[in-house]
């Protein structure tokens, strides 16, 4: 590949052969300090390789003279290069010299034992032993593959083959006015290397400066590059968008760059496949083309998000694990209708539930599949409300996190500590001082017997105690329709933020109705089906009891996420006909 100059910067792909000339280690610089886990994983990743095109981390360098490199970064992997050159000469495996040299501006006897490697020296200091310790790991991996002299001669030919023909790093020539220090420091603060985003940034604005006949858009470039990441660093729109594999990225137009090259299904992609792509899609067409697309896709991000159907549904499939590359290849050629009706597609493909299914749902056996409904249903009251400019808010979501939680739970046989026992008590006490439509007899008997255990509590007191507790807060005509799956049941299920004390995630429905709208006064962010269950939204008004979850309570909830007109009903499949 033909690398692109502009005032001394230049940015290329290099075969390992091709490197050639002196490089100068400035005192800026530890020493080499690679131990056998690096140098093993560099040999394993060029022999796994097996001659397919393959980049190694970039290499950066200043020019130092007619061929001498400062070598800014990348010491690591030419030292350990370079050593593995030593190796196969000195062990007669090829009659090749390393192609380049390497030296130390303030430990000079380093380059010198980089050429004799005796490992009586191999104490003498740090720089000589991590030395002589990589090259022990080198002898040690060639007669790992190699057992037999004619095994390691085949592979030492297969490993100078592929440096020779298709093991390349990305080098990088910094412009000369750039300071190396700063240049040093930014690359290794917390050891950030170049990303394909940095990388396909120069390569871009070097190949669009101003030639004969041509106009230098660099600095139109720049000035879009800048503002597409800036509306990527929304937190809204970020959200909605951002896919597993893109959510932690430094930069976030890596997650549209990444889009137009997209990698291997099923596997994490090569390294820097991203640059290698883009690489070649400018070589075969323009930098002006390609950045074009990248200018596309931004505009069609910001078009979904000011979408309001188009938002709620990319975004909840985004969390639900879809790639947003696979959401981006749906929309080509299509109105904004046929997109919609293609997402509805893609949603109940994704919930693949039929009504039945749905009543069936169980809390153990189906937590998955409940959270993707209750998720969908939250979604779904937000989106379709008329006249409204309210959003389902991701950005929370994913920073929350939510858990599936009983609405009102019959059992707590799953708190196990004294602590845990006696906050349960507490938060049940409360409740229950207040509750008008307990006997007041049996109340004050059970409140009494609260007060009554102080510190001397076990598991039996515990349980028989908050099973009578938990039996004053259900109703006495539910005792026996209340089974084992009604209680375990999506009707009887919500989303609750992570965080909440075991003891009031296994609480009854009065007492997580008082949390309910002690944190909504407070301002806390409450997923909207979450707080009209406990506003006892869904029930009519003539069947409310508002301290107790009945089944016309859980009925109601059910059919109001059935609904195909507020609920998740248009998104379910249909029933499969009796045989």
């Amino acid at each position: 590949m033909a690398g692109e100059t502009t005032e001394g910067a230049l940015l290329e792909l290099k075969l390992i052969g091709d490197i050639a000339g002196s490089f100068r280690v400035p005192r800026y610089q530890r020493g080499y300090r690679w131990g056998e886990l690096e140098v093993k994983r560099l040999l394993n990743d060029i022999w796994e390789s097996k001659g397919e095109p393959y980049n190694l981390q970039p290499v950066v360098v200043k020019r130092d003279g007619e061929s001498a490199w400062e070598l800014v970064d990348g010491q690591q992997r030419l030292t350990t290069l370079y050593l593995i050159f030593m190796f196969m000469r000195r062990e007669g495996l090829k009659n090749v010299a390393p192609p380049y040299s390497i030296s130390y501006d303030t430990r000079a006897k380093s380059g010198n034992y980089l050429q004799e490697l005796d490992p009586a020296l191999a104490d003498s200091n740090i720089d000589f032993f991590h030395i002589h310790a990589a090259y022990a790991c080198i002898r040690a991996w060639f007669e790992q593959k190699g057992p037999t002299p004619l095994k390691r001669q085949e592979v030492a030919d297969d490993l100078f083959r592929y440096f020779c023909k298709s093991v390349r790093v990305i080098w990088y020539e910094a412009p000369k006015g750039l300071d190396s220090t700063t240049l040093f420091t930014r690359l290794n603060v917390g050891r950030i290397p170049l990303t394909d985003a940095e990388l396909f940034k120069a390569l871009l604005l070097a190949r669009s400066r101003s030639g004969a006949g041509t106009t230098d858009r660099t600095h139109e470039i720049a000035a879009q590059w800048d503002s597409i990441e800036r509306d990527l660093q929304h937190p809204d729109v970020w959200a909605f968008v951002a896919d597993e594999a893109a959510a932690d990225s430094p930069t976030r137009i890596t997650l549209l760059l990444d889009t137009l090259a997209v990698g291997p299904r099923g596997r994490a992609r090569p390294r820097f496949h991203t640059f290698d792509v883009l690489r070649e899609k400018v070589e075969q067409s323009s930098p002006e083309a390609v950045w074009n697309q990248v200018v596309q896709l931004h505009a069609l991000v910001l078009g979904w998000y000011e979408n309001r159907d188009h938002y709620h549904k990319v975004g909840y499939l985004v969390a639900m694990g879809q790639r947003f590359s696979d959401l981006v290849a749906l929309a080509p050629d299509r109105t904004k209708s046929e997109f919609g009706a293609v997402l509805d597609a893609r949603i109940r493909e994704t919930l693949d539930l039929t009504p039945s299914g749905v009543r069936a749902l169980s809390y153990e056996p189906d937590a998955r599949k409940c959270v993707r409904l209750l998720l969908l249903m939250n979604v779904e009251t937000v989106r379709r409300m008329k006249d409204s400019t309210e959003r389902y808010s991701f950005r929370i979501h994913r920073r929350q996190g939510w858990s599936l939680e009983h609405i009102h739970a019959q059992h707590a046989e799953s708190l196990t500590k004294a602590d845990q026992w006696k906050e349960w008590l507490r938060l049940h006490r409360e409740a229950l001082a207040d509750l008008p439509s307990v006997d007041e007899v049996r109340r004050q008997e059970l409140l009494r017997r609260i007060d009554d255990v102080g510190d001397k509590i076990d598991r039996q007191v515990f349980e028989e105690l908050a099973r009578d507790v938990a039996a004053a807060f259900t109703r006495a005509d539910e005792s026996t329709a209340a089974t084992e799956h009604s209680v375990h049941s999506v009707s009887n299920l919500a989303l609750l933020a992570n965080g909440h004390n075991s003891a009031l995630s296994n609480a009854v429905f009065e007492v997580k109705r008082r949390r309910i709208l002690e944190l909504d006064r407070q301002g806390a962010y409450i997923p909207i089906c979450t707080r009209q269950v406990f506003l006892k939204y869904y029930t009519d008004a003539d069947a409310q009891q508002v301290h107790f979850w009945s089944t016309r309570d859980r009925e109601a909830y059910l059919n109001a996420i059935l609904s195909p007109d507020g609920g998740v009903g248009a998104y379910l499949k249909p029933e499969e006909p009796l045989s």
